[in-house]
């Protein structure tokens, strides 16, 4: 069975590599990348992408879970990866079995990891970034209790290597939002200075994640975690950007066309019959649904392309299929290539320049953000690497 006979992912190597290029740019010399490869490296394969990643030197990655980190170290990634959420008491040993660093999400239980290790009394620490609470109000340590942080260094059984915070509106344009950020940094920046005052030093540090790197490009810090941008998105359509980056999608998402049939004037279509055609219509029933990944609220109003033209959606987007109507799309047929993200092909085989839908496009369409549409493409949809 080929990975290409119903409904499969293309990740472009070479674009992936371009991102990752154009954004170490924006970081600057002093700065390495911590790529974000959490959620399946938002949708991309984890593994697939890792293994890009790692080829291009990246040694530094970050995650949400501790199964996720685990998965990287059996494909053979090494380096740091950074465990950016919480692990569970019951699986410390994993993070110290597998060398993975782990979030201190706050003060309680960074002393948790640590009363673990000195009861494991192993001869190995756990090694610990520790989060920065600068607004956000979600993880970490409230910046405004530096001495709190000092004292983890203090704490037996940690390998204290780092600390970080996010920022939580650097996507904004307004005066307010940037004025919150700047905010965040500067007191980001009075953490680590308090903790070199305190003569603590050789510690890493990170705040930016994609927008970060892409309206501040001027800050900067040890590590920067890009996340949607690696990806070559913007999480909304409208989302406008200080930095000049040339950023280039990385995924296309297609299916095929299984059957094609005449729908006649007034007849109706799918679950619920919410499509009824006004005209004589030819529809081709396309093999992915809502457990690839498309949202089911594109019924109705989603778009695809097929033969290098842009074709509607109708009727409801089902669990493995869904309708398109292709009256307007001469010779479609059953096998043609549906693309859901990505670029269409004309007849003739060649890649049609004007025919183009990209993860903003379906995010917009659909109500929600690429970030979302990206993380939730399933698991049963193939991986293809690409030039």
């Amino acid at each position: 069975m080929s990975d290409t006979d119903r409904a499969w992912i293309e990740i472009s190597r070479g674009n992936l590599a371009h991102n990752l290029s154009e954004l170490q740019r924006l970081s600057g010399p002093k700065s390495a990348l911590m790529p974000a490869v959490k959620a399946n490296a938002y949708g991309h394969g984890d593994i697939l992408t890792a293994g890009i990643l790692y080829g291009a030197g990246i040694r530094d990655f970050c995650v949400a879970t501790v199964d996720e980190a685990i998965r990287l170290r059996k494909a053979g990634i090494s380096g740091q990866i950074l465990i950016l959420g919480y692990t569970a008491p019951d699986r410390f040993r994993e993070l110290m079995h597998y060398e993975l660093t782990q979030t201190a999400v706050d003060f309680s239980y960074v002393g948790m990891i640590s009363g673990y290790c000195i009861k494991a009394d192993a001869g190995k620490k756990i090694r610990v970034h520790v989060g920065v609470d600068t607004g956000m109000h979600r993880l970490g340590i409230p910046y405004d209790r530096p001495e709190l942080i000092r004292e983890i260094w203090g704490l037996r059984g940690l390998d204290v290597t780092g600390i970080f915070s996010h920022l939580c509106v650097s996507d904004g344009t307004t005066e307010a939002e940037e004025r919150y950020t700047n905010g965040q940094m500067s007191r980001f920046r009075r953490v680590t200075e308090y903790l070199h005052m305190s003569g603590i030093r050789g510690f890493q540090t990170h705040i930016q994640g994609s927008y970060g790197l892409l309206n501040y490009p001027g800050y900067s810090c040890g590590l920067a975690r890009p996340g949607i941008a690696l990806y070559g998105c913007l999480s909304s359509q409208n989302d406008q950007v200080k930095a000049d980056a040339d950023l280039r999608p990385v995924l296309s998402l297609k299916a095929r066309i299984a059957s094609v049939k005449e729908l006649k004037a007034g007849e109706s279509a799918g679950y619920g019959l919410t499509y009824t055609a006004g005209t004589d219509r030819k529809i081709a029933i396309v093999t992915a649904g809502y457990a690839d990944g498309i949202p089911r609220s594109l019924s109705n109003c989603g778009t695809a392309l097929v033969r290098g033209r842009k074709v509607p959606v109708i009727g409801r987007v089902c669990m493995d299929q869904l309708t398109l109507d292709v009256t307007e799309t001469p010779g479609a047929e059953p096998g043609d290539e549906v693309v859901f993200i990505g670029r269409s092909r004309t007849d003739d085989g060649k890649a049609c320049d004007t025919a183009v839908l990209t993860a903003e496009d379906m995010a917009q369409t659909a109500g929600t953000i690429t970030n979302e549409i990206l993380s939730r493409l399933g698991a049963r949809l193939k991986r293809i690497e690409m030039e």
